[in-house]
């Protein structure tokens, strides 16, 4: 697609050219080509992907996601000194994990649900994804308000690197059982049927040409993705500060963003009948990013001498443990119906308005 060729490529000549022009109509325009060249990025990773096969397209999926959270995580904490940045990274993972749970999945359960009354999923594969990410949620976001070595929700720096350690071998395991020891379990029942599967897929398969195309684009898109986040720290700081604005709204910016396509992908499954995928995706991205990005950044925050605050509040703590208990309750049965996925979005709204209305 053309649109994927030329978005990084204006993103790095308007970036340049920032030094020149310098107004808030600019920033707009820089915002949009930000947003264009996160899309643009998990388009070239899914090429690449699907060249490769899995696990291998897995793992660079989950890697293109993880550097730019990353990427935008910590262009901020260094460089919007006015905001609190030190909670910046707890704000950002659990407005992912808020968003994943309640806001995608709930949609596309409503979407599916509305289309086809019911759709059913491999019962396995979302009971191993689901005992992961509520394991990984507790020890990055519970556990360190009741830690007595350092106050205030924050780990010591020894607790930190292991907590992350841990957390990295939890998200590489749920990987390796989804795409090698137990892969049968995040296929759809119904796909499980389809035995001519490889035929099409070698048809439909990027040429190399194509995927080495899409490596330089990707990393074009990474970069700037990088670069343009830092650039615009200041004027997301202008805007939070000048609204009044609780300083979490940007952990939900950031989460916004960096789900964006992965959220529209799982849409486009449910709405073609393809719910397993739509879990697969949503679980698979709660996941990477507390089990890769949180990693990346306690090393960075360890090596560099940045603060974290992990641990969440009571309310925070009360809206993510009802919402694990929802999600564990609605799939417990391996089909789904249009009520669970109500619950879900009614308490997505609910995140969203405490948020901004504390």
């Amino acid at each position: 697609m053309m649109w994927t060729i030329v978005v990084p490529i204006f993103a790095w000549i308007f970036y340049f050219a920032n030094a020149v022009f310098s107004s808030g109509y600019y920033s707009v325009i820089l915002a949009v080509l930000l947003l264009g060249s996160v899309l643009t990025a998990v388009y070239h990773s899914e090429v690449i992907a699907q060249r490769l096969g899995e696990p291998f397209g897995t793992l660079l999926l989950a890697f293109a996601i993880t550097v730019i959270e990353v990427g935008l995580i910590i262009s901020i904490m260094m460089g919007a000194k006015g905001l609190e940045t030190v909670t910046l990274a707890r704000d950002t993972v659990f407005a992912a994990v808020m968003i994943i749970l309640t806001g995608i999945i709930g949609s596309c359960i409503v979407t599916g649900s509305i289309r086809y009354r019911e759709q059913t999923f491999t019962l396995q594969g979302v009971s191993t994804a689901l005992i992961t990410l509520t394991a990984v949620v507790a020890f990055v976001l519970i556990l360190p308000n009741y830690t007595i070595s350092h106050s205030g929700g924050e780990y010591t720096s020894f607790q930190l690197i292991f907590i992350a350690l841990i957390s990295l071998a939890l998200y590489l395991g749920f990987t390796m059982v989804q795409t090698i020891r137990h892969r049968s379990f995040f296929i759809s029942p119904q796909n499980k049927l389809l035995a001519g599967q490889k035929d099409q897929k070698d048809i439909d398969e990027p040429s190399w040409k194509q995927v080495y195309i899409s490596c330089f684009m990707l990393i074009l898109c990474l970069g700037i993705v990088v670069l343009m986040a830092k650039l615009l720290s200041k004027d997301v700081e202008h805007i939070v500060i000048s609204l009044g604005a609780p300083k979490s709204i940007v952990g939900v910016i950031i989460a916004g963003i960096v789900l964006l396509p992965e959220g529209l992908a799982a849409l486009r499954a449910a709405k073609n009948d393809q719910i397993q995928t739509s879990l697969n995706l949503a679980f698979g991205s709660a996941l990477a990013s507390i089990g890769l990005s949180i990693p990346a950044i306690a090393i960075i925050s360890v090596i560099s001498g940045i603060r974290m605050t992990l641990g969440i509040d009571i309310k925070s703590t009360l809206l993510l443990g009802l919402s694990l208990f929802i999600i564990t309750v609605s799939l417990a049965t391996g089909k789904t119906n249009i009520m669970q996925g109500v619950v879900l979005v009614g308490i997505f709204l609910i995140y969203l308005f405490i948020t901004v209305f504390p």
